[in-house]
């Protein structure tokens, strides 16, 4: 077998042309623009080009994780900027065939079906979720993306990155149903939920922490967090007793969008908690987050509080 440079570059690039649809397809759903989604999908080109795959065992599958990576970078910063896409959804914009990853020739009926579905209506509900909410959404509900493979692109444990899918998906649904929803009213309702549990936390009140936290609520801290002395617990009385008294120099947060708490000294984010609510408002997992690299990749807006 040839394994000259020039070869092993020409093999890489035939892998790549063979996943092109499937990654154009991805960075359409993530982007809804076809000029970013090919921008991205050529990052991805240059970043495997570039990097040693020797010891990759899943090419496709590190190739989708690279190409919502890129695009995901993209969402934060066309949010840091408060831009639109930049090609304004309209009707003379043609949807790619492959947008929704189907394969035209081989099921003519079904690209048909898959391509209205990412049609603009979506694509504009879409637009109302943050960035990793959206990722999520699309990886898992499109793509079939387990939340295992998620979770590091968002920089979630893969609870978190479940409820990030589950609270896009209640959106895109409610807004199917209720064109005139308010995408906020979420929001609201987290911060209420964040709010209520840091006030009873810095009062010590421990019956008010109880109420806010489901009885199977989870406590979970990255290694950096873990190495600075802090614990991990299980159940509403374990976590409510890890915060009662404690938070007093925590703010609240939008965390990528969702309420959260977050630790500022300095003005620099160095330790953020991010919260998974329940449907009926009840606090179901807490990660505490303090490592330099993955904080760096989540958006943190103080909020106040």
């Amino acid at each position: 077998m040839d394994t000259t440079p020039d070869a092993t570059h020409e093999a890489l690039a035939a892998r790549f042309e063979a996943n092109r649809p499937h990654l154009r397809a991805v960075a359409y759903r993530l982007l809804g623009s076809t000029s970013e989604a090919e921008d991205a999908v050529q990052e991805a080109w240059l970043r495997l080009s570039r990097a040693d795959t020797s010891d990759v065992r899943n090419l496709d599958g590190w190739l989708t994780t690279v190409v919502a990576r890129v695009c995901l970078d993209m969402l934060r910063s066309r949010n840091a900027r408060r831009e639109e896409p930049l090609e304004p959804y309209a009707a003379e914009e043609p949807i790619p065939a492959d947008a929704a990853g189907a394969d035209p020739e081989a099921n003519p009926e079904q690209a048909a079906l898959l391509a209205d579905s990412v049609g603009l209506a979506l694509l504009v509900v879409l637009d109302t979720l943050n960035p990793a909410e959206r990722l999520a959404f699309v990886l898992h509900d499109v793509f079939d993306v387990s939340f295992d493979e998620i979770a590091p692109i968002v920089g979630r444990t893969p609870t978190a990155a479940r409820q990030l899918a589950s609270r896009a998906r209640r959106r895109v649904q409610g807004a199917g149903a209720d064109p005139d929803a308010d995408p906020d009213i979420d929001r609201a309702r987290q911060r209420t939920v964040v709010e209520a549990f840091l006030t009873a936390a810095r009062g010590g009140d421990f019956a008010a922490l109880l109420a806010a936290l489901d009885p199977d609520v989870t406590l979970r801290a990255d290694a950096t967090a873990l190495a600075t002395g802090a614990s991990e617990a299980r159940g509403a009385q374990a976590v409510a007793a890890q915060f009662s008294g404690r938070a007093r120099a925590a703010q609240v947060a939008l965390v990528d969008g969702a309420a959260g708490l977050t630790w500022v000294p300095g003005g620099q984010p160095r330790v953020v908690f991010a919260f998974t609510l329940s449907d009926d408002g009840k606090i179901t997992a807490i990660e505490m987050i303090a490592d330099p690299a993955r904080l760096s990749q989540l958006d943190v807006k103080i909020i106040g509080r």
